[in-house]
């Protein structure tokens, strides 16, 4: 056993490939477009073991809403991720360091993510708000309109981003070196290039200056954490991931990776814009150029099909808000699909909301108990209901982890979304990325 000054600070063991299974029809193969990169590994950090794929919660303020990092813990969750923009507003980056980083801050023993604030040059620049929409755009914005209603707080050039501050209004100034200052004071094990994320609404022509722009903030990233690392040597070290952009576009994703993969970053984001039905395309266009041997982490995706089409494709990590910011208004996963508590047919139902979940609201509460909270506007709706569901996610991804080191992978996947997308109460659930990354 090496000793632990041998340890490498951050490392990344590939374990099984799907596409090495000997039992893989190839029809599979065709009906995907391409072949498999589902695989599991080990991400190792100075605090601790990310076992992949795995979902990592979001706790964009050093915080899941209603929920505490304790409960995250016994549910599952390996890790978790916050972000760097709001975290730099309040209560601001040098005091997180101060306190010994994000972990110890936020009670968290294990590992740390942060996003570099790139989610906000869309949000706050284009005014779409909280939530990338996956859907065919039939009518774009363009490149510089707004959304209806919406007033621009934040403004793009080469150098990097004025940001308005959504709390009082100040104006401040990110840039590549400014993110990795704010996400180095911050802590996490695993941080983010800055990059500008585009939106379907944005012609070609943008994509491709807002893709040039993600590769030269990229190297000043990678100038900037280097030496930050040097002068802060007496720190765990963070690991940098660099951002794959380029939309719907594959020449451009795959310069993009191609252009990254020279740079030195230990893993890599796939983010930006894409339509639900492109998701597993565009995911694998990237893992078929990007190093094997780096994780790969798709920002914001939740539904149950995205994450096996992710999991397809060969994404090792990913988050969402999404498990918590539906069950505060009363929507719970189950194996059936989706529902929402406060349906008049549970207030008499003392069933937990799964008869399969260990979680600890399944196991104490009835969905008759959760639907009196809800109504009656008890604050503890909202964590119980949010405990359940970040659970219900943890527990999917776990189970396909299982599944690909036992070789019944695609058992596992087609009975789970034929279960949960068959009952004909239940639909699909049009996706949603990002939140506060």
């Amino acid at each position: 056993m090496p000793s632990p000054d041998s340890v490498p600070p951050f490392s990344f063991e590939l374990h099984t490939r799907l596409r090495d299974s000997p039992t893989l029809p190839e029809e599979r193969v065709r009906e995907n477009g391409g072949q498999f990169q589902a695989r599991t590994g080990t991400i190792t950090t100075p605090h601790g073991q990310i076992r992949t794929p795995a979902f990592i919660p979001v706790a964009t303020q050093a915080a899941m809403k209603a929920v505490l990092p304790e409960s995250m813990a016994a549910e599952g969750a390996q890790a978790m991720l916050a972000n760097a923009y709001h975290l730099f507003l309040e209560p601001g980056d040098d005091v997180l360091d101060e306190a010994g980083g994000l972990g110890t801050f936020m009670n968290w023993p294990g590992p740390t993510f942060t996003d570099s604030g790139g989610f906000q040059v869309m949000s706050l620049g284009s005014g779409l708000g909280k939530v990338i929409d996956m859907s065919t755009v039939a009518n774009p914005l363009g490149d510089s309109q707004m959304a209806p209603g919406q007033k621009r707080m934040a403004r793009v050039d080469d150098d990097g981003v004025w940001f308005r501050s959504y709390l009082n209004g100040d104006l401040h100034r990110f840039t590549p070196e400014v993110s990795m200052r704010v996400q180095h004071n911050i802590g996490a094990d695993i941080m983010f290039a800055f990059d500008e994320l585009t939106t379907l609404h944005n012609t070609r022509e943008y994509q491709e200056t807002a893709l040039e722009r993600t590769r030269k903030w990229a190297l000043r990233c990678v100038a900037e954490h280097r030496r930050l690392t040097e002068e802060r040597a007496h720190k765990p070290y963070q690991a940098l991931f660099g951002v794959i952009q380029g939309a719907q576009y594959e020449d451009l994703r795959r310069q993009a990776c191609r252009d990254l993969s020279e740079m030195g970053f230990d893993g890599f984001g796939i983010g930006g814009a894409l339509e639900k039905s492109q998701l597993g395309t565009i995911v694998r266009w990237c893992t078929e150029e990007l190093p094997e041997n780096t994780p790969k982490h798709l920002l914001g995706i939740s539904e149950p099909d995205d994450i096996f089409t992710a999991i397809d494709n060969g994404v090792d990590t990913f988050d969402c808000v999404s498990p918590t910011r539906v069950a505060r208004s009363s929507a719970v996963y189950s194996p059936t699909g989706r529902f929402n508590l406060t349906n008049i047919r549970f207030k008499r139902d003392f069933t937990p909301i799964s008869d399969t979940c260990p979680c600890y609201t399944c196991t104490h509460y009835t969905r008759a108990y959760l639907r009196h909270l809800f109504k009656s506007k008890e604050r503890n709706a909202a964590t119980l209901a949010s405990i359940h569901n970040e659970r219900f996610v943890l527990d999917l991804v776990a189970g396909a982890r299982a599944a690909i080191e036992a070789d019944t992978y695609f058992e596992y996947r087609d009975e789970f979304l034929g279960t949960y997308y068959g009952a004909p109460s239940t639909s699909p659930v049009p996706s949603e990325t990002g939140g506060p990354r």
